[in-house]
C-alpha cells in the first residue's frame, strides 16, 4: 500500500466492517476532491455540506454525499468535464471507480454523478483484512453521490482550505457561517415525512458548540428561494428564533437519534437529545 495511502486510514479505528467503510468512504472522498483539485473545478464551484464540514472543519460524524455549487449560476456547467480527473485520481492511488452521470428525468439547476466502486475489492485494497471482506457480498456497490447546484441562491461568501492528505491541495468551500445558514434551512425546511435527519440536529448542535455565526441574510435567501419565507419584511432575529422553536416542538427526537447513529463513533453522544435540550440549545445560537 501507498505510504501515503497508510498515514490517511491510520487516523480512523478498523476493528469492524462498518468502520472501515466509515474509513474507505472518507479516503475516497477526499482522494475525488483531489481530482477535482487537479482538474480545476474549484475555479468555478464551491463545496458545502454535511461532507465539506467534516472534511474541512472538523465535523465529528462521518457524511456519505458530497455537495458543491457553482460561484454564481451557469447553466452551462458540465460535471462531466471533472470525471475523468477524478477517475485517473483513484487508479492513480490502486482504486477502481467509476463516476456515472444521473440522468435527469425533470429540468433542474441540479448536476448529478455517482461513483461507484466494488465495495469488496476497495476493501481488500485498503488492507481490511478476509474476514472483514468475506462477509460484503461480492456484487456490493460503494456509491458516492456528487451534486453540483449550478443555480445557487446569491450572497454567500467562500474561502480557501487546504488538504494535507493525500497530498497538498487546496479547496474552495463556503465560509462556516454560510454553511451554518445551509444546514439550519435543511433542517428548518426539509421535507421529513417518514424520515428526519438526525444529521441536521447533530450539526446544528456541532455549530452552535463551537460558536459558529448563523449568516441570517443567506438563511432568508435560502428560505425565500425555496418558498418557506415570504413575508415582506427582512427575516429578524427574533422570527428566526420563532420557527426554530415550532420546529423543535414537533421534532421526533427518537427517529432523529435513530437517523444519526450510524455516522457516529459513539452513539453516547446523542444520549442527552430531547426537545427541552434542543430548546435550550436553541437559545445559544448566534447570529
Amino acid at each position: 500500500m501507498n505510504p501515503a495511502l497508510a498515514d490517511m486510514l491510520a487516523r480512523y479505528p478498523r476493528r469492524s466492517a462498518d468502520e472501515n467503510l466509515n474509513a474507505l468512504r472518507e479516503v475516497l472522498q477526499e482522494i475525488a476532491l483531489l481530482g477535482l483539485w487537479r482538474g480545476k473545478f474549484f475555479e468555478n464551484a464551491a463545496f458545502y455540506g454535511g461532507t465539506a464540514l467534516r472534511i474541512l472543519y472538523g465535523l465529528d460524524r462521518f457524511s456519505e454525499d458530497m455537495d458543491f455549487s457553482t460561484l454564481s449560476p451557469d447553466d452551462s456547467f458540465n460535471l462531466e468535464r471533472y470525471h475523468p480527473y477524478v477517475e485517473k485520481e483513484l487508479s492513480s492511488w490502486g482504486f477502481t471507480a467509476k463516476i456515472e452521470t444521473k440522468k435527469k428525468s425533470t429540468r433542474s439547476a441540479i448536476e448529478s454523478a455517482f461513483l461507484k466502486a466494488n465495495t469488496r475489492e476497495q476493501l481488500l485494497i485498503i488492507e481490511a483484512g478476509e474476514e472483514v471482506a468475506a462477509g460484503i457480498p461480492a456484487n456490493q456497490v460503494l456509491k458516492i453521490k456528487f451534486e453540483v447546484d449550478t443555480d445557487p441562491p446569491p450572497d454567500f461568501d467562500t474561502e480557501t482550505r487546504f488538504c494535507l492528505q493525500p497530498i497538498p491541495f487546496s479547496v474552495r468551500a463556503y465560509t462556516p457561517p454560510c454553511l451554518f445558514a445551509g444546514k439550519m434551512h435543511a433542517l428548518l425546511c426539509r421535507s421529513w415525512k417518514s424520515r428526519i435527519k438526525g444529521r441536521d440536529w447533530y450539526d446544528f448542535i456541532w455549530y452552535v458548540g463551537r460558536g459558529t455565526k448563523l449568516d441570517l441574510h443567506h438563511l432568508e435567501t435560502r428560505m425565500r428561494r425555496s418558498g418557506h419565507y415570504s413575508e415582506k419584511g427582512i427575516l429578524t432575529e427574533d422570527r428566526f428564533r420563532k420557527i426554530l422553536m415550532e420546529k423543535i416542538a414537533s421534532l421526533n427526537v427518537d427517529r432523529a437519534r435513530a437517523d444519526v447513529a450510524r455516522f457516529l463513533p459513539d452513539t453516547s453522544l446523542v444520549e442527552i437529545w430531547s426537545r427541552d435540550f434542543f430548546m435550550a440549545v436553541a437559545k445559544k445560537v448566534k447570529v
